[in-house]
């Protein structure tokens, strides 16, 4: 269970000011470049993934904090993001799927950015930040921001090379939009965002208003198309690929999803979305790298929180399937890096955290006043003492079925990690009532290969981890 961390009093004193009319900024306030990523897992260079080339993300890592163990709170984009802008989570905005917005049922909640922009910052957006193009209502939560979204409104099967001229071959075999082509970074989205990122960096600190500058990278999501050098700089034959490419044993069957590899454990296709993957992440570590190195030119990194993270992980392969939406750990532990003025930098934190918990560290970081009605908890005191604990768990949840269309679930997966355990009870979610329920030993079963609820040396253990699930679930 979270510990309560009281706010400042200066921040309540001016919270209703902040969400009636704003506020101009205090002097000297901290700007926020906050780089978010789709289906990243914890797998770069800085996560002990020694094949994965990161040096970009790497050399943040060691510029700032690094959470070893943050986990998302639902394992698909548009909930997990409205989750981390709201800093609420998905059962409390009744979003669950991908065509629901979060004003739908809370049309008057403050975003992260919104929260900036009363606060006298200048908030802008520049990529997929918020996911938008199932929600035309909404395109980019407009209210959120100073000026209009740029190169956010669109959905990752449009990412098809532009360039001049004739296009090059596709020199991989093309499945699942699968592209190998000698073009510049900037024929895909990512190298757009990044350009457009650096040239609003260049426009905005010419401003006397600090920023919130959000900027939303499409990759490593699929389909894997970054340009042929990303795809270079691995040796398909010497990429690891996984060794467990079947379900848990004794895995219940609605833990698992549709999306299956079918495959051999050491085939083509398998090695060829490896290295595409592999690809799309120095693809994806390149762009950041590029505005890390402007915001350095412009002489910003001194007084500027650089927060990044990603929506949630995936699969390919292991478990026997492909994409996310599981409860499993690959889909719910998520990179986390912040890097703040004033801490330590190369530390790293092995408490487990939320993405929930990045709106209110924000707001205390830069002495904003939070709304009230926030489900996280500021990890300002992991940046001064990463060795120290703020939870005992994280919660992440999944429904069945997996996008449910603007109504409630029929099932809701409800996963919690502790230091050793993950433990997942699949609930009917009108009433409450446990259908099935998983248990895996990370300390003997990192990979979650055994789904262990059932043996009897566990019991004790079950029967704590139930009544922690049910002091952190809404009562029904």
């Amino acid at each position: 269970m979270k510990l309560t961390i009281k706010p400042f009093a200066t921040k309540m004193a001016c919270c209703l000011l902040l969400l009636a009319g704003g506020l101009d900024a205090p002097a000297g306030q901290p700007n926020v470049l906050f780089i978010a990523v789709g289906d990243l897992r914890a797998e770069l260079g800085c996560y002990g993934g020694e094949h994965v080339e990161s040096p970009c993300i790497d050399r943040l890592a060691t510029q700032g904090t690094l959470f070893e163990r943050a986990y998302c709170q639902q394992t698909v984009c548009n909930p997990s993001r409205a989750s981390v802008l709201t800093g609420m989570r998905p059962d409390t905005l009744r979003v669950w799927g991908l065509l629901t917005h979060f004003r739908q049922n809370k049309p008057d909640v403050v975003t992260l950015p919104q929260l900036f922009k009363k606060s006298g910052y200048h908030s802008q957006c520049v990529g997929k930040i918020f996911h938008n193009w199932l929600q035309d209502d909404w395109k980019g939560d407009e209210v959120s921001w100073t000026v209009p979204s740029v190169l956010h409104y669109n959905r990752h099967g449009n990412d098809l090379p532009q360039v001049d001229g004739k296009l090059s071959p596709n020199l991989v075999s093309g499945k699942g939009g699968a592209e190998c082509r000698d073009v510049p970074d900037n024929a895909y989205f990512d190298g757009r965002v990044a350009e457009t990122a650096i040239d609003t960096l260049r426009a905005i600190c010419k401003d006397d208003k600090p920023f919130f500058l959000a900027v939303g990278f499409w990759k490593p999501h699929t389909p894997f198309n970054a340009p042929k050098k990303y795809w270079d700089r691995y040796q398909r034959e010497a990429i690891p690929v996984p060794g467990h490419l079947t379900p848990p044993t004794d895995v219940p069957e609605i833990a698992l999803t549709s999306s299956r590899y079918r495959g051999g454990g050491n085939s083509a296709e398998l090695r060829e979305m490896h290295h595409g993957h592999l690809a799309a992440i120095s693809y994806l570590d390149a762009q950041v790298g590029s505005v890390l190195t402007e915001l350095d030119a412009l002489d910003l990194s001194r007084n500027t929180i650089v927060v990044f993270w990603s929506d949630h992980g995936l699969h390919l392969g292991e478990h026997g399937l492909t994409r996310k939406t599981t409860a499993f750990e690959l889909d719910a532990r998520v990179p986390l890096i912040i890097r703040a003025p004033g801490h330590k930098s190369g530390q790293r934190s092995a408490a487990i955290v939320e993405l929930l918990d990045l709106y209110p560290t924000l707001t205390e970081l830069c002495g904003l006043a939070a709304a009230p009605d926030l489900e996280g908890v500021s990890l300002v005191p992991l940046l001064n003492d990463p060795a120290r604990e703020l939870m005992e768990s994280a919660l992440t949840q999944t429904p069945r079925p997996n996008y449910p269309r603007g109504k409630p679930p029929k099932v809701m997966g409800y996963s919690i990690r502790t230091g050793r355990y993950r433990y997942t009870q699949w609930r009917d979610f009108q009433t409450g009532d446990v259908q099935a329920c998983e248990l895996y030993d990370h300390d003997n079963d990192p990979l979650e290969t055994a789904n262990v609820v059932a043996n009897d040396d566990q019991q004790t253990a079950i029967a704590k981890l139930s009544e922690k699930l049910d002091s952190l679930l809404p009562k029904k």
